[in-house]
């Protein structure tokens, strides 16, 4: 009887988890109407190629299709990547709740950092948001540009004692715009300084973060397998098991998570015991108190009981802010350079418009923002070379996707609307979106900052592409776009403006490749550590320090 009755589980079992898993390879779907690539293989479908660090290739093969591709998921699974504008508008924003984040998305983000906006869904989500959004308002942003230039200003004296007066010298620019990314998330964000920008040896916290991204391009495969572990057992367990897994990525990645951790527990410390002694402490500390965290901390200290976030949820924000505000910005301005280098025409004529509004010295905030010229080269290296290429969700129920303009399915018939069923995996393509011919014009792969200076064609503002920022697609929208994306942009503009009204910058004569993760990054040849070398020289126009 025991018999029959654990061999009877054990059908059951097999027969649910082969249903759950393999349905997709035995019962015909909508989505295979949809055009799309040939799978790569059964075990990763298209998977492997779209998370390949090279795959730049596959992703632009992707853009000539109509807005809505097909792809083929893991053992048989159908996956979706989008970039119509309508059908993101309803991923994003009206239907964002049927379209959440993929679960190894919010699990590895769990692992990583703790509850932070990362690592939460739904109402628990909106509820840490709700908290935070004021702090990121204009007015506070007002408030950070003393300590933005003050940065900026160490930067500059760092760069200049490294230079030959009459010659350029090669620098990993990449590391310099990494250190001061995180010395200005560290004061601004947190009132904290990581880096003093005096050695050459980057801080031990600065350099874990900038190998953050490289590791999780090595685990990206790997990362899908973590909504079936994370729940295994009590957290100690899993420890464990992190600490047995044989993969070198892994244990690499569990490191810098360590690292990142121990750093932002220290802060968090810190930042509550100066609250604690009152105005007085806090006044004394990087910030003054007008940094995020510490506006943040009294926020929450004085919220409603139903609004407090708990201290492990403060906490997991750090190390978010932290990697989101280094790692995204950092990478934008290492772009931005490089293309400048690339263009010295251009270069010469952002630094005239810069001396023109500052005669070398550091501007305000209202000055700063009505540059024209240079808004226009931020905003279109953003366009063309979003930090970020894609972001997955998942639906959790059965959803009718509507589209911007109908296609032509498999079977020659025209498609203006899409069923899209529950659990269905759908990578938005918000770098597509960006350079989308058919949006953008002929001309949406060339780097063109002067299509900013007049009045945006009716195919884009009629489109009505659902991102925060300047019909990009760039920092996202609806409920989970980035909730920093103004501090990114003003952490940009006086990183620019500083260095250009002192230096010039010119290529290196090393190969660069743009590796393709979480967050893309620079190396050169085949090295796998991030890297972005320029030749930079005094301006001679400069006024001496």
């Amino acid at each position: 009887m025991l018999a029959s009755l654990l061999q009877g589980i054990a059908i059951c079992s097999a027969t649910w988890f082969l249903w759950k898993y393999f349905r997709q390879v035995f019962v015909k779907s909508p989505l295979d109407n949809i055009p799309g690539p040939a799978a790569e293989s059964f075990i990763y479908g298209n998977l492997r190629q779209l998370l390949d660090k090279n795959g730049w290739g596959f992703l632009q093969s992707l853009e000539s299709y109509d807005g809505v591709v097909k792809l083929h998921g893991p053992l048989g699974h159908r996956m979706l990547f989008v970039f119509d504008p309508t059908a993101m508008h309803n991923i994003i924003v009206k239907d964002q709740y049927i379209y959440e984040e993929a679960a190894f998305f919010i699990k590895s983000n769990l692992l990583n950092f703790g509850p932070s906006l990362l690592g939460t869904l739904g109402e628990h989500h909106r509820k840490q948001r709700k908290l935070l959004n004021p702090v990121f308002s204009i007015a506070h942003m007002r408030r950070m540009i003393p300590i933005f230039n003050d940065v900026c200003l160490k930067l500059q004296k760092a760069l200049e004692s490294r230079i030959d007066e009459n010659d350029m010298v090669e620098m990993d620019m990449l590391s310099w715009m990494g250190r001061t990314a995180l010395e200005l998330v560290g004061q601004a964000g947190l009132g904290y300084s990581f880096d003093p920008l005096v050695t050459d040896k980057p801080d031990e916290y600065a350099s874990a973060i900038k190998l953050f991204q490289p590791m999780q391009a090595e685990v990206s495969l790997l990362r899908r397998l973590v909504p079936y572990v994370s729940d295994l057992g009590p957290p100690a367990f899993r420890r464990w098991l992190l600490d047995m897994f044989p993969h070198k990525g892994v244990q690499q990645l569990k490191s810098i998570v360590d690292v990142m951790h121990e750093r932002s527990l220290e802060i968090f410390q810190l930042k509550k015991q100066a609250l604690e002694q009152g105005d007085e402490a806090v006044a004394h500390q990087v910030g003054e108190g007008k940094d995020i965290m510490s506006i943040l901390l009294k926020a929450n200290v004085e919220a409603s009981q139903e609004d407090k976030l708990p201290e492990e949820e403060i906490l997991a924000q750090m190390s978010t802010f932290i990697l989101a505000g280094m790692d995204t910005t950092s990478t934008a301005l290492s772009i931005t350079l490089t293309i400048l280098s690339q263009h010295p025409e251009v270069q010469k004529k952002l630094r005239n418009e810069i001396l023109e509004a500052s005669k070398g010295e550091p501007l305000e905030y209202d000055a700063l923002v009505s540059l024209p010229y240079l808004d226009a080269v931020c905003r279109e290296t953003l366009r063309l070379y979003a930090p970020v290429a894609q972001v997955f969700r998942e639906t959790r129920e059965d959803v009718v996707m509507p589209l911007s303009h109908p296609i032509r399915g498999v079977d020659g018939k025209t498609i203006h609307e899409i069923f899209v069923p529950k659990d269905t995996v759908v990578a938005v393509g918000l770098l597509a979106s960006n350079r989308n011919k058919a949006i953008w014009g002929e001309d949406a792969e060339e780097w063109k900052p002067e299509r900013w200076l007049s009045p945006l064609p009716g195919s884009v503002t009629e489109s009505k592409i659902p991102g925060i920022y300047s019909n990009l697609m760039t920092f996202l929208g609806g409920g989970r776009a980035c909730i920093g994306f103004k501090f990114s942009q003003l952490e940009m503009k006086v990183v620019l403006c500083l260095l250009l009204s002192k230096f010039t910058f010119a290529q290196s004569d090393k190969k660069v490749n743009w590796v393709m993760s979480g967050v893309r990054f620079p190396t050169v040849g085949n090295s796998p550590k991030p890297s972005m070398p320029l030749k930079v020289g005094l301006y001679k126009g400069a006024v001496p320090a």
